[in-house]
C-alpha cells in the first residue's frame, strides 16, 4: 500500500520519523506503522477510527542513509525476514483485544524478558560520562547515530533536511501537525525543531508556525549526554529550545535502555517556566513486541499499537483547533 492510499482529506497531518538501525522500504514500514496505530485506536476508540483514516500521512525516511553506514562497517540486511517479523509482531499484537492486557503481568510472561540492558545502561551512563567515554559506546553499538553526531560527516545535515523539508511543507500550507519520533529518530526531530524556531535561515518565517503534538517514543532525549550535543545546548535559555511545540508527550517503555532516563520533564522544565511549551508529560508503559523470538521494549510496532499512544493520538483528533472561534460567551 502506498504512503498516498493510507491519507484521506483532512487539515490535520501525522508526521512520522524512525530511529537508528536498518529500515524496511519506506512504503513497507510506513504501512505497518499505520496499520498498529490504528489497530490501536479501533480497539480502545472505534469512535474515532474514521477521524484517523482521514488523517494525512508521511514519513521522514532516512533508512537508506542508515543503510549506507551500516553495510560499510560490514552488517548486513535481510528485509524480507525483517519486513516478515514485523508482520509477525504486528499480527500478535493485534490479538490483544483489551486494553488491560498491556500490563506488568503479560509482560512479564515474555520469551526473553531482561531488565538487565536498561539496568547496565543506567548505571553505566553516569561514569561513562564522567569518563568521557559515551559517544565511543554509541559508535560501538550504533554507528549509524554515533556519525549523527560527528562533525566530518554530512549525514546528520542530510537527515535533518529530510524532515525539515517535510514540516516546512506543512507548516507552509498551515497543516494540524502530530510529529511522532521513534528512538534516536527524536533527536533529529528536536534539532529541526530547535532549527526552524531559532537558525536564521528559517526563524523568521517558522517560529510562529506550531506542532500541535510531539509524540516522543523510546527516546534517548534524556541523556545528559545527548543533550549537550543537540542544536542549541550551548545557547542562553530564551534560544536554547525549540519554541515551535504546543504539546510535547514522551512514551517510555519499561526495559527500554535507549531510554534509560525515561522522565523528560524534568529536564525540560525550562522550556515550561519561560513558556515555550504548554505541557510536558510523560509516561511508562510496557511493550509486549516479541521480535525474532524474545522481548523487544523498543519496538516500534510495540510502540504505536500500545494503548497509552491510542490514547494520546485520540485525545489529538478530538481537539479543536487553537484558533477557532469559542463556543461560549464571557
Amino acid at each position: 500500500m502506498s504512503i498516498d492510499e493510507l491519507s484521506g482529506d483532512s487539515d490535520r497531518r501525522l508526521l512520522l520519523i524512525h530511529g537508528r538501525g536498518f529500515k524496511p522500504a519506506a512504503e513497507s514500514y510506513m504501512d505497518l506503522s499505520m496499520a498498529a496505530m490504528r489497530s490501536g485506536i479501533e480497539r480502545d476508540f472505534p469512535e474515532s477510527v474514521e477521524s484517523f483514516d482521514v488523517v494525512l500521512k508521511d514519513l521522514a525516511w532516512y533508512g537508506d542513509l542508515n543503510g549506507e553506514i551500516l553495510e560499510a562497517a560490514g552488517k548486513r540486511y535481510d528485509a524480507h525476514l525483517d519486513v516478515g517479523d514485523r508482520r509477525n509482531v504486528l499480527t500478535c499484537l493485534r490479538e490483544i483485544r483489551v486494553r488491560k492486557k498491556f500490563g506488568i503481568r503479560p509482560y512479564d510472561q515474555l520469551p526473553g524478558k531482561s531488565a538487565l540492558p536498561e539496568a547496565v545502561a543506567g548505571v553505566c551512563a553516569p561514569l561513562l560520562r564522567m569518563l568521557g567515554l559515551t559517544i565511543p559506546v554509541i559508535r560501538l553499538l550504533s554507528r549509524d547515530f554515533a556519525r549523527y553526531f560527528d562533525q566530518k560527516s554530512d549525514y546528520g545535515m542530510r537527515v535533518r533536511e529530510r524532515l525539515r523539508n517535510q514540516l516546512i511543507e506543512m507548516m507552509q500550507r498551515g497543516d494540524r501537525i502530530c510529529l511522532i519520533s521513534h528512538g534516536t529518530g527524536s533527536v533529529i526531530a528536536y534539532d529541526v525543531l530547535w532549527q526552524l524556531s531559532h537558525d536564521p535561515d528559517y526563524c523568521e518565517q517558522y517560529s510562529n508556525c506550531k506542532i500541535e503534538l510531539w509524540l516522543t517514543l523510546g527516546s534517548p532525549l534524556g541523556d545528559s549526554t545527548i543533550q549537550k550535543r543537540l542544536l542549541g545546548a550551548k545557547q542562553k535559555l530564551a534560544a536554547k529550545f525549540p519554541v515551535n511545540v504546543l504539546s510535547w508527550h514522551n512514551v517510555s517503555a519499561e526495559d527500554d535502555y535507549t531510554c534509560h532516563d525515561n522522565t523528560l520533564a524534568d529536564d525540560y522544565r525550562a522550556m515550561l517556566k519561560q513558556r515555550q511549551v504548554s505541557a510536558v508529560h510523560d509516561y511508562q508503559i510496557f511493550n509486549l513486541a516479541v521480535r525474532y523470538g524474545k522481548s523487544n521494549p523498543h519496538s516500534s510496532l510495540g510502540y504505536y499499537i500500545h494503548p497509552r499512544v491510542s490514547k494520546i493520538l485520540h485525545d489529538w483528533l478530538c481537539t479543536t483547533p487553537a484558533s477557532s472561534t469559542p463556543k461560549y460567551t464571557l
